[in-house]
């Protein structure tokens, strides 16, 4: 059956989720599932910073995503719909207060080059783009991650985050001038240390 639903588009599948067949509404949640999971996870695990959260916030999001096809409702914008409820579950658990201060090279992929210096040096500077994306202003930090890593164009993201295209390009300019300054005494140091003997 999971053949035959790869070909529906996304609206379709969503209306075959509240079928009373309740095989058939399965496989086509698990066909959207394969579409749209890496995204929504890449997300949550971006904002959030911390995979045990994020992983939270994303079993959360395609639970919510199940109960609303149970309703009657009708659907344009599957990876926008997902998108809306990851972010509004992102943005609570930061208002909870979670700590984030977990890295975890998973979230960032790890690296197979074969000098340990240079592997070594890559790590050093995705945790330090790590560390400056988490002292973004969430504003600035959401807009950069949905541009830069999930690949939303502006008018997607201003339409998701309720803002104008222009404060969405205002936000994602700020944020990598922001990235430049933060990481710019330490990619300095790191140019200096390759340039000596």
């Amino acid at each position: 059956m999971s053949r035959e639903l790869a070909s529906h588009s996304d609206e379709v599948l969503f209306a075959l989720m509240s079928s009373p067949d309740q095989r058939q509404a399965e496989a086509a949640f698990r066909e959207l599932y394969a579409r749209y999971a890496q995204r929504i996870y890449s997300y949550c695990a971006r904002i959030l910073g911390s995979r045990y959260d994020a992983q939270d916030a994303f079993q959360e999001t395609f639970l919510r995503f199940w109960q609303s096809a149970q309703q009657e409702r009708t659907m344009t914008n599957v990876p926008a719909f997902l998108l809306r409820i990851a972010r509004n579950l992102c943005l609570n658990f930061k208002r909870d207060n979670r700590a984030v201060t977990e890295f975890d090279e998973e979230l960032h992929g790890a690296s197979s080059l074969t000098s340990p210096t240079v592997q070594m040096e890559q790590e050093e500077l995705r945790a330090l783009l790590h560390q400056a994306i988490s002292l973004l202003p969430p504003e600035y930090r959401e807009a950069l991650v949905l541009r830069e890593q999930i690949g939303l164009s502006y008018t997607e993201i201003a339409e998701l985050v309720g803002a104008s295209e222009t404060a969405v390009k205002v936000r994602v300019f700020r944020a990598k001038e922001k990235l430049r300054q933060l990481l710019a005494p330490y990619i300095e140091e790191l140019r200096s240390s390759r340039s000596q003997p």
